[in-house]
């Protein structure tokens, strides 16, 4: 998991995963440069911590390279596991093949997100395009079938997802990903849709990582993202 300042968030999920060993073989943090504790929790709580920079595909990449296991589940750092999500899973491992998604739900209590959230599921159904803040689990050799993962500093998720359903179905593992709800809250939820619809828009249109990154974390944050990455290489 790809994490950056997400220390409030960070203990819950890796207690849940730590509470199903026979399921999670290890578990890898890959810190893109946090200012909290978020290292010194990864940690504590057992998990090998990996240190990278150059954004989120970047971070991602590098816990790939790293993992020994025959399957990977791909989780961002502010998640929050849902009950019965070891069980889910162990059905997902015992099916032998594919590729599985979370359902999505954001933590914040606007009525508006609950329709955000319906129209996740059917983008993700129906078009296959589920985004990495609903977490993947898939094996490995799927994965590098496919091409494995670019070290993009934005969009990494979606140009993963649009390799890999040429590869595969992606099916859903029927339990709710809770995740954070905090640039929801902070931009307003309609606000939040339509920048992130006009990140994909000029993704697709062929702007550059750098520049989208620039787009949606701020100048002064990706500066800030990249020179703490350096320093703790």
């Amino acid at each position: 998991m790809p994490v950056r300042n997400e220390a409030a968030r960070l203990p819950g999920l890796l207690a849940s995963l730590n509470a199903a060993p026979e399921l999670v073989a290890e578990v890898l943090v890959v810190d893109g440069g946090s200012g909290d504790a978020s290292r010194s929790i990864a940690q504590l709580a057992g998990a090998r911590l990996l240190r990278g920079g150059g954004g989120r595909g970047a971070q991602i990449a590098a816990g790939v390279r790293a993992a020994r296991g025959p399957w990977l589940l791909l989780l961002h750092g502010d998640a929050a596991m849902p009950l019965g999500w070891a069980d889910a899973v162990a059905r997902a491992l015992a099916a032998g093949e594919g590729a599985w998604y979370f359902e999505l739900a954001i933590a914040a209590p606007q009525p508006a997100l609950r329709l955000v959230e319906a129209a996740v599921a059917l983008r993700s159904r129906w078009r296959q395009l589920p985004y990495g803040d609903q977490g993947l689990l898939l094996p490995v050799a799927l994965l590098a079938r496919c091409g494995g993962i670019k070290p993009l500093p934005l969009m990494e998720d979606l140009e993963l997802v649009e390799r890999l359903r040429c590869c595969s179905r992606l099916r859903s593992l029927g339990l709710p990903l809770r995740v954070d709800g905090r640039r929801w809250r902070r931009l307003g939820v309609w606000q939040t849709a339509l920048s992130n619809t006009r990140l994909r828009r000029a993704w697709r249109r062929g702007a550059s990582p750098a520049l989208l990154e620039l787009t949606y974390y701020g100048a002064e944050a990706v500066h800030r993202q990249h020179r703490q990455g350096r320093d703790r290489r």
